[in-house]
């Protein structure tokens, strides 16, 4: 099979043997992947993949199911799906386990529906399962306009939440806004405004910057809120004013899915398949797609991201 790895530093596109599904594992003949910020630190050195992972890039794909391993009872072959991965979506064929692979939402192309898995079982471990968001909610988006943040806005939009996000410029501001946001401002600015728009502060912060916005983050969050990291674009080492956290009684949470257990993945996929995929089919919410590139266009595809261009996911076209 083709499939992208690194060399040297270096993508490139190489030729390997097709994975086996192993116990409770299906084999997808991939249709397409996408692109997550977690790629290009992998790529970089920074992330690496959990042990028995596939060392080949990519966390999502859409595709065909063309074999089951032992012992899998909830898949069938030919069946089209999509899937949350530990790695290698960046290729032609890849094995997962079953409890990861969910029913393509009705209505939605291999292309949307490969742009899906990864954000929003994200946003779902990290606002419901984590955060224990609630109706009436206010949520502060960081990176607004990147993949998870514009599915964070929809899926607060439907489950009776507001939201507001930071974002690079003014016309990724406006997106979001016409998203659902509420409201948005440019970058750090958003410390200032937020407080008009929430003065008692807001109950949850979905951060992937880290280091830079610790302050400013305990400063805009509310009485008992949390902030919930799950990205260190501004790195990891930073002061902390430890009064916010006692006198707020504040939470700060870590958190990322790629290493979580295959049952935990399991559950989040299953409440994705019965509460929010039907959404994709009613148009409630929508996949956002900014660029699709062929599979041996990755380096062009990570350079979007790279320069922060992207408004939603960065697609492969794999078949």
């Amino acid at each position: 099979m083709k499939a992208i790895d690194i060399k040297e530093e270096k993508i490139v596109l190489v030729e390997l043997p097709i994975p086996q599904p192993k116990q409770g594992e299906v084999l997808i003949k991939i249709k397409a992947s996408a692109i997550n910020r977690a790629d290009l630190a992998q790529r970089n050195g920074l992330y690496p993949p959990p042990p028995g992972a596939s060392p080949i890039m990519g966390l999502e794909c859409s595709g065909i199911i063309e074999a089951l391993g032992e012992g899998v009872k909830t898949r069938l072959v030919g069946e089209e799906v999509c899937a949350l991965l530990a790695g290698g979506g960046y290729a032609e064929y890849v094995t997962c386990p079953e409890q990861q692979v969910t029913s393509v939402p009705k209505g939605l192309d291999w292309i949307e529906s490969a742009s899906i898995p990864e954000v929003y079982a994200t946003c779902w471990l990290n606002l419901f399962m984590e955060g224990n968001l609630t109706a009436g909610n206010k949520v502060l988006f960081h990176a607004g306009a990147s993949g998870i943040g514009t599915a964070g806005i929809q899926l607060c939009n439907n489950f009776g939440c507001e939201s507001f996000i930071s974002a690079g410029t003014k016309e990724k501001i406006e997106f979001c806004i016409n998203l659902g946001a509420s409201g948005g401002s440019i970058r750090e600015k958003v410390f200032e405004e937020i407080q008009e728009w929430s003065p008692e502060g807001v109950d949850i912060i979905l951060d992937p910057v880290g280091a830079n916005y610790l302050e400013g983050n305990l400063k805009v969050l509310g009485l008992e809120g949390k902030l919930i990291i799950i990205g260190l674009m501004s790195g990891m080492q930073t002061d902390i004013n430890l009064g916010h956290l006692m006198m707020k009684r504040q939470r700060i949470i870590g958190s990322t899915i790629r290493a979580r257990s295959v049952e935990l993945k399991g559950e989040v996929m299953k409440d994705l398949e019965t509460k929010v995929w039907p959404l994709f089919s009613d148009g409630s919410i929508k996949p956002i797609i900014h660029e699709v590139f062929e599979l041996q266009d990755v380096e062009k595809a990570h350079s979007v991201m790279e320069r922060n261009e992207n408004i939603g996911k960065v697609v492969l076209k794999v078949d």
